[in-house]
């Protein structure tokens, strides 16, 4: 990893809310390889920020301070636009808490730093053991929220999309049009369809989480409903841009003839089985055949654009060809 630090700067970016507990901890665990360190006090009652002025030795630390709380996300996009017209390559987002272990960091850059990434990001589901461990409430939330996220932001091979350790090349960052970044805990999920749309390529990172002490301010009842809203909304924004305004193929075409096929066969269906039903007119195997065929072809329709929507996952990392 020295030599890899050599090459691309790197920068750590810590969102500090009710983490003066563990923000001390945190910032002595951070490597030697990393080159400079932001803390963002995000209006915390705390007084983070004044913690860790006061108690940190380290030349690399910045504390940055919101005026008014903006939640992870835009605690988030202050730290990653700080690094990046400080100079830094790569930023990498941990927790303040103490439930991310930074000796992981350089598995989280590696990637970048070889172009085969633009962006990684945690997977707690990869481990049987982080499954194990994982609070039963929060396992369920993220595997439907993973699922969701997989709709919404077309980055069909990644899982876990609520984890908060990532790491991103800041130029890749700089294309982003951050102030429609979701500034709420919807940021990691936001950020992967943003990364979409400029087909970044993204790579899921195997780690263990680590549950102590802290209190997690992430409710997953709170959340889940919220999160699903906000799945759907990307979900049909991104099929929207990538096929039909930014590119148009024959996947294009089965999204719609395939929705349209169901909804006349389910209706025409449904109206000649009330007729049956109520007026005792018996249907017709011509009836039958004609409910029944464009709802299996909608359907095989749907199935080859998703086959299709899985496949065009980004495989070129846009870093490469930034300058």
């Amino acid at each position: 990893m020295t030599e890899a630090s050599n090459k691309s700067s790197i920068a750590v970016v810590i969102p500090c809310y009710q983490v003066r507990d563990h923000i001390e901890g945190v910032l002595d665990a951070i490597p030697n390889y990393v080159d400079g360190i932001f803390c963002i006090d995000d209006a915390c009652p705390d007084k983070s920020g004044d913690f860790i002025e006061k108690t940190s030795i380290d030349n690399r630390v910045t504390v940055l301070r919101h005026s008014c709380n903006k939640g992870v996300g835009g605690a988030m996009i202050t730290g990653f636009d700080a690094a990046s017209k400080a100079g830094y390559d790569i930023a990498v987002k941990i927790d303040g808490d103490g439930q991310m272990d930074p000796d992981l960091i350089c598995k989280f850059v590696a990637p970048i730093v070889s172009g085969d990434a633009d962006y990684t990001k945690g997977n707690r589901f990869w481990d049987s053991r982080s499954v194990a461990e994982m609070p039963k409430v929060r396992l369920f939330g993220n595997a439907v929220l993973g699922f969701m996220s997989k709709f919404s932001s077309g980055y069909w091979r990644v899982m876990d999309p609520t984890n908060g350790f990532l790491a991103i090349h800041l130029s890749v960052f700089d294309l982003l049009d951050t102030s429609k970044i979701a500034s709420n805990y919807f940021f990691e999920s936001d950020m992967l369809f943003r990364l979409n749309l400029v087909r970044a390529v993204v790579l899921d990172i195997p780690m263990q989480a680590k549950y102590g002490d802290e209190v997690s301010n992430l409710k997953i009842h709170k959340i889940l409903f919220p999160f699903l809203l906000g799945h759907g909304k990307n979900s049909f924004k991104r099929f929207i841009y990538n096929y039909f305004l930014r590119d148009f193929s024959l996947a294009s075409l089965e999204f719609v003839l395939g929705p349209i096929l169901i909804t006349f066969g389910s209706v025409f269906g449904a109206w000649h089985w009330y007729l049956s039903v109520v007026e005792e007119l018996a249907a017709t195997s011509g009836q039958v055949m004609l409910a029944a065929l464009p709802m299996i072809v909608g359907l095989q329709l749907i199935l080859s654009a998703l086959n299709f929507d899985i496949n065009n996952e980004p495989r070129v990392p846009v870093h490469r060809f930034i300058k």
